[in-house]
């Protein structure tokens, strides 16, 4: 078994201006009510939508805050520029949480949350330039000695 994403958009150009612009994703099948961007995301109109499920799209509440899509960058720094002078809305500015790794959410054009952070390989070698040592920086981000020891190579 396989899974997509798939969301639902009120303005399917906008939609894929965004995510060109923020992600430089491109699209590769677009069926007018129907589009999948390079990186496995597909947004439906809501129109559309509504046929499917048998709904009337008044029924349909974009917004949730229930879901999130998640992404990594490996500049962070760059990507938060990029957010700031399109003037993306803010889910959180840029934090750090507990176990080291930075990042952010924002909300796309129909209010679905996208997680960008950086790397867990990026959050382990910082740490290991700051002297932690392979089981100190296991402790800090979860991960296994094994696998710390992986993303230092």
């Amino acid at each position: 078994m396989k899974f997509s994403t798939m969301l639902i958009s009120r303005d399917l150009e906008q939609t894929k201006a965004f995510y060109a612009k923020l992600f430089k994703m491109r699209v590769i099948s677009d069926f007018v009510e129907n589009i999948t961007l390079t990186g496995g995301l597909s947004f439906q109109t809501i129109d559309s939508w509504s046929t499917f499920i048998h709904k009337d799209a008044k029924e349909i509440k974009l917004g949730g805050n229930d879901v999130e899509i998640y992404a990594e960058v490996d500049d962070l720094d760059a990507f938060v520029k990029l957010v700031e002078q399109e003037q993306v809305k803010l889910v959180h500015p840029l934090q750090t949480h507990s176990w080291g790794q930075r990042g952010l959410r924002i909300y796309d054009p129909d209010m679905h949350i996208i997680e960008i952070a950086e790397p867990l390989s990026i959050v382990v070698k910082r740490f290991f330039k700051e002297g932690l040592s392979v089981e100190q920086i296991s402790e800090k981000t979860l991960l296994s000695v094994k696998i710390v020891q992986r993303m230092l190579k």
